[in-house]
């Protein structure tokens, strides 16, 4: 068995840490955003068990931790390194049931291409912040997205979406005069 390293990047929500490994942890992301949708998770279940841990992100080689506002890095990260380690060593699944994440855009030749777009340029940046953005409508000129992961409720995600997924939706696809966010 290969060594297992991980390593942390802070992430632009100061309150989630990016725990990178060198190995694949799943295919695609999911989202646990509190205990209960962790259930199916004995990974994210395991997270959860420490009491400062209030989300868990996975997707491709990394998983997010969002922490309570009474717990510093500087306390947890050490701990949350060795544990992701050990879980990672020890083949800890992310999810029970692995789902296949083929990639199939649906709706009109518009929404296509807006999923094509955020599939193809927004959902790379994103993830390296270590979070996800999911399509969820396209009404009146108005994409609506979910963020996930560091990406929900992180200062900078309204200039994220504003400044840089709106400005390259209405370059790329002209039908689209807004970008908003659905609040989770």
């Amino acid at each position: 068995m290969a060594t297992i390293n991980v390593y942390t990047e802070s992430t632009p929500n100061p309150a989630t840490m990016k725990f990178l490994v060198n190995k694949l942890l799943i295919n695609g992301s999911v989202d646990y955003p509190d205990r209960e949708k962790a259930l199916s998770s004995p990974f994210a279940k395991e997270l959860f068990k420490f009491n400062f841990v209030n989300g868990v992100f996975f997707a491709s080689n990394f998983v997010t931790v969002t922490k309570s506002d009474d717990a510093e890095w500087e306390d947890i990260e050490a701990i949350l390194k060795d544990f992701v380690k050990g879980a990672v060593e020890s083949e800890l699944k992310v999810q029970e049931v692995v789902s296949d994440e083929n990639v199939s855009f649906e709706g009109s030749e518009t929404e296509v291409k807006i999923q094509q777009v955020l599939h193809d340029y927004v959902r790379p940046a994103v993830e390296q912040d270590g979070g996800a953005i999911a399509y969820k409508s396209f009404e009146n000129g108005t994409v609506t997205v979910e963020l996930r992961g560091s990406c929900s409720g992180c200062p900078s995600s309204t200039i994220t979406l504003k400044a840089g997924i709106e400005g390259l939706l209405k370059r790329m696809v002209p039908e689209v005069e807004e970008v908003v966010a659905e609040a989770l």
